[in-house]
């Protein structure tokens, strides 16, 4: 660690304080940070790799990024650091919003110390350096508040960055918000995020930044299936491989908050943090909050973007790195109804298909019949389970798979023992039970005695059983989330003591995987992946709705963190129908399973399903480390996708028809992030029955394929078959 000293004896006056320019670079992006004068550290450049800078360089490019005067504005030049400062003539939205009984709301931090972590060198006041985390540390002894900024670089090039205050003063300090912001380009002027509903998450949706705030709120108490999930803005136009675009996405699984803003003057900013509810952090004397990591991800082109979350999660210790087993999930196949004659049965028919995991969902519990009881009772129910689990875990076990098991442990029925005994457990406030939602209500776990309770429960199921696996769910929202008997707000602490939950279970059993399902998609963010395995994408399993919404959830997770699942013929959530082929092509590209009763299908389909097992067997390595590629629209009604080898001597690409187009045939598509240079053999591949309505393109030559350089097949490309709208073509492609 290399620390930057004050130039004189520690004072919170900005002429004895540290002085610093700084450039980080990692992956072809750069980071520049004024941090000159005691002031909190500006961003003068987040975005392409500046190459190695000099005193002199920087200096200027500072000075460069000073914005002129202007008629009435402040008559000092506005100064955005990376927690918008009042004082400082931003007329945005604040960095710090809170108040000492109404006083002490406009802070103004003099930084009393930089530390840089990492492989810097030191030349005067400039530290120029790879990844790493610089540290600022700073002081009002005026408003009686510290401030501790984290600011890191990741080798993927990935920015995060997040902020801890601290109350010095004396009486409470209330907190009302933590954000920070990051500037962008005038020249980034359109917006992507992400909109959706139940069995719908992430639809995107576009429009001009124009002056004001584009804000997106999560007040669900769970990140919510409309999250804007990461929040973009680009040169207008962007694609996924074209256009620079500058995205920002908050860690954090309760309430939050993104936002593009632009202002009358001609600034830009990206940001978002943690959205309190009233009274949520006050702060007593010594005291702090943190702000959870704004993510940022700079790219040209949104596949670029998405490589730097996939290589940041990819790098992590605790990412998943075994294959990831092929899963059966038993819901959809007998719902409530546990019987463990028909559960074997299934387990022997999932077992033949070299399945290698199988999970008992919701059911299993005292008194749980359907969904309006005994949710919170964590004990196998003896009346249909009169020996305990060990029957069917064994049986699981023994055929070689391994066992999973639902929980939903937030959550609470008021016709349950648990809320019984323990009404003041459930989340409320004003002394009225908030309004029921699929018939349960929110457990407070910030209260110690019900965290503890749970903690047990789920401890003691764990430790009887021979279980691998939890698929965790959360199926309501956060309303009128108060601690009884007061009423105060209780978002904050439950999202943490869900955290502390999941992290306690993950130590005392170790190698324990953890799903996040939530009403399907509800809370897919960098907050929860930190101590889950995978995300369950969405409850609906229709393969034309999963094309678009796992499409869009590896805009920010890799393939082999989506639970990509075959729904039977007819899925349950729309009513459509749809072909084998496209229900297992459209589940393949992720973590894939089953979720269909395999009673009910027919020798042929258990046969195409097997085979379409085994080639998620053989390929899942390459879809799970590759680089997620996806192709530029000519034709909305054709995607084109897939995975590139890190070395880029294959790829598995996917051509999937979602409808019949304007013109027939559609043209020629492309194979984008193949390297130029290299000539690549693409040859169609057939798994199970061959799709009906399929016309072959002359390059087909009778499935051996064609042979074309990278750089061909990126900018010319070949011609698409003919298909039935609603197929999955699958097109392997291997160097010559």
């Amino acid at each position: 660690m290399n620390t930057i000293p004050a130039t004189g004896p520690t004072s919170t006056d900005s002429a004895s304080a540290p002085s610093a320019l700084l450039h980080l670079t990692a992956a072809g992006i750069s980071v520049v940070l004024d941090a000159t004068d005691g002031r909190l550290p500006a961003i003068v450049h987040w975005g392409a790799d500046l190459g190695s800078q000099s005193i002199d360089d920087l200096a200027a490019l500072s000075t460069a990024a000073v914005e002129p005067q202007a008629g009435n504005l402040v008559d000092e030049a506005v100064r955005l650091a990376i927690l918008p400062e009042q004082h400082a003539g931003w007329e945005g939205k604040p960095g710090v919003a809170g108040h000492r009984d109404g006083a002490d709301w406009s802070p103004k931090f003099v930084v009393t110390s930089i530390d840089v972590a990492g492989d810097a060198h030191r030349d005067g006041i400039i530290v120029e350096t790879g990844p790493a985390v610089v540290t600022f540390q700073a002081q009002d002894a005026v408003a009686g508040l510290g401030l501790v900024l984290e600011i890191e670089l990741l080798v993927s090039g990935l920015l995060r960055a997040r902020a801890e205050l601290t109350n010095s003063g004396l009486g409470v300090y209330t907190v009302t918000d933590l954000q920070l912001a990051l500037p962008i380009p005038a020249r980034a002027r359109e917006i992507l995020d992400f909109a959706g509903r139940w069995g719908k998450e992430r639809t995107p949706q576009r429009r001009e930044l124009v002056v004001g705030i584009h804000e997106r709120e999560g007040r669900k108490g769970r990140t919510g299936s409309d999250a804007a999930t990461i929040l973009s803005v680009g040169t207008p136009g962007f694609g996924f491989e074209h256009g620079e675009v500058w995205g920002v996405h908050v860690g954090f699984s309760g309430n939050h908050r993104h936002y593009a803003e632009r202002l009358h003057s001609g600034f830009q900013v990206v940001g978002g943090g943690e959205l309190l509810l009233p009274g949520e952090v006050r702060l007593a004397e010594g005291e702090s909050y943190r702000s959870p990591w704004l993510y940022g991800a700079y790219g040209t082109g949104l596949d670029e973007q998405a490589h730097r979350f996939h290589r940041f999660l990819r790098a992590r210790d605790q990412h998943p790195s075994r294959p990831r087993p092929a899963t059966l999930n038993v819901w959809e196949a007998v719902y409530f109804d546990h019987d463990l004659g028909r559960l074997t049965d299934l387990a022997d028919r999932a077992a033949a298909l070299g399945i290698e995991r199988y999970v008992l969902d919701d059911g299993w519990f005292t008194g749980r019949r359907d969904d309006t009881r005994a949710l919170g009772d964590w004990t196998v129910d003896k009346d249909v389970w009169p020996n305990g689990l060990g029957p069917i875990v064994d049986h699981v076990t023994g055929l070689g798979m391994e066992f999973g098991l639902w929980f939903e442990p937030e959550m609470v029925n008021e016709d349950s023992d648990l809320a019984r005994a323990h009404p003041e457990w459930i989340m409320q406030t004003g002394r009225r039970m908030p309004v029921r939602s699929r018939s349960q209500q929110v457990l407070n776990l910030g209260i110690p005695e019900a965290y503890d309770h749970i903690l047990g429960r789920m401890s003691s199921i764990l430790t009887e059983y021979d279980i691998a696996y939890i698929k965790w769910d959360h199926n309501r929202d956060l309303i009128d989330a108060g601690t009884f008997p007061t009423g105060v707000a209780g978002v904050h602490e439950q999202t943490l003591a869900a955290y502390r939950l999941m992290d306690e279970l993950k130590r005392r059993f170790p190698g324990l995987e953890i799903e996040s399902c939530s009403s399907g998609g509800g809370r897919v963010d960098l907050g929860v992946i930190e101590r889950t395995d995978r995300v369950w994408v969405s409850d609906c399993v229709d393969p034309l709705d999963r094309q678009q919404m796992n499409r869009w959830t590896m805009q920010l997770l890799p393939a082999e963190m989506l639970g990509t699942h075959v729904g039977s013929g007819v899925n349950h959530t729309t009513g459509r129908w749809h072909e084998l082929s496209f229900r297992a092509g459209t589940a393949l590209f992720g973590h894939f399973g089953i979720e269909w009763d395999l009673a009910k299908a027919t020798e042929q389909e258990l046969s195409d399903l097997a085979g379409w097992v085994e080639f998620y067997k053989e390929h899942r390595a390459l879809l799970h480390t590759g680089d997620l590629v996806r192709a530029d629209e000519t034709d909305p009604t054709l995607q084109v996708y897939g995975a590139v080898s890190a070395d880029k001597t294959e790829a598995l690409m996917f051509l999937a028809f979602l409808g019949r187009s304007d013109v027939s045939p559609r043209g020629r598509f492309t194979l984008p992030g193949l390297d130029p240079s290299k000539r690549y053999r693409v040859a169609p591949v057939i798994v199970g029955t061959p799709d009906r309505g399929r016309t072959e393109p002359l390059w087909y030559n009778g499935g051996a394929g064609t042979v074309l350089s990278g750089r061909a097949l990126a900018v010319v490309g070949l011609q698409a078959p003919g298909s039935f709208p609603e197929r999955v073509v699958l097109l392997r492609v291997t160097e010559e």
